[in-house]
């Protein structure tokens, strides 16, 4: 429950209750403000593990926040293993956060108040012409494209709605944002294009492990996700902490 209720002690406690057999050593002297970042990175691991990635979908991230952040990492690591995957396509109204995407792995990033993500996925993910300067055209004379793979990774009400009608026919859609309000999109749409909508939730004891072994041996470098450190004088007050974390757990999963 830490991070999830004010009633249960959380980082900042001088004393922690903690299982042993939930307890992961560091491994090769890694700095703990890196360990640390572990677990969000764990949340992008485990996404990407959900999505069954096959080597050939061209994927997208939206949202660039610690979430979609860890994702594009994770695409980045399952791009080495299968080349033809990609280009990784980020999307986000922030310069910063597009600025943080690249460095984490995202070939090409969006803004969304500029350029569509969904059009610009399509320039990219468009089959090669088959003969004559001609298109391969797919179901209903559709021109083909490569198979979507649409991570959200806001959170917010209305962008899975967003997504399902600015997706392409047969995308899968792996939902990592935690939306903790009610949401709703139209079924139909994503029934007509017969889209995969799978959600998913923090990660594997395995996978938590993993990820901290991908840092300490310098697969992941997650020095990007560190913008600023602040000491416990940096809080205005204890009311202000338990808002800021209280509203971060609302944002993803702890």
């Amino acid at each position: 429950g830490i991070g999830y209720s004010n009633a249960n002690v959380g980082g900042y406690a001088e004393r922690m209750l903690l299982s042993e057999s939930l307890i992961v050593p560091v491994p090769n002297g890694l700095a703990p403000t890196r360990a640390a970042l572990t677990e969000p990175l764990a949340v992008g691991v485990h996404a990407v593990e959900k999505a069954r990635v096959q080597g050939d979908e061209v994927p997208l991230v939206i949202g660039c926040g610690p979430v979609g952040l860890a994702v594009i990492a994770a695409l980045k690591l399952k791009k080495a293993a299968h080349p033809k995957l990609g280009p990784i396509i980020a999307a986000d109204f922030s310069p910063k956060r597009r600025e943080l995407a690249i460095k984490m792995g995202a070939d090409i990033v969006v803004d969304p108040g500029q350029t569509s993500a969904y059009a610009t996925w399509q320039q990219q993910a468009a089959l090669p012409p088959v003969k004559d300067g001609k298109a391969d055209l797919g179901l209903g004379g559709v021109p083909a494209f490569r198979q979507a793979l649409i991570f959200e990774c806001v959170g917010v009400p209305g962008v899975i709605d967003t997504i399902i009608l600015g997706a392409p026919l047969f995308s899968r859609v792996v939902v990592v944002g935690v939306c903790v309000g009610p949401d709703q999109f139209l079924p139909a749409m994503a029934i007509n294009k017969e889209i995969d909508l799978r959600f998913v939730r923090g990660y594997t004891p395995p996978e938590f492990r993993a990820t901290l072994h991908m840092l300490a041996d310098g697969k992941v470098d997650p020095r990007p996700l560190i913008t600023g450190t602040v000491g416990l004088d940096g809080f205005a007050g204890p009311s202000e902490v338990c808002v800021a974390i209280g509203r971060a757990a609302a944002r993803r999963p702890a």
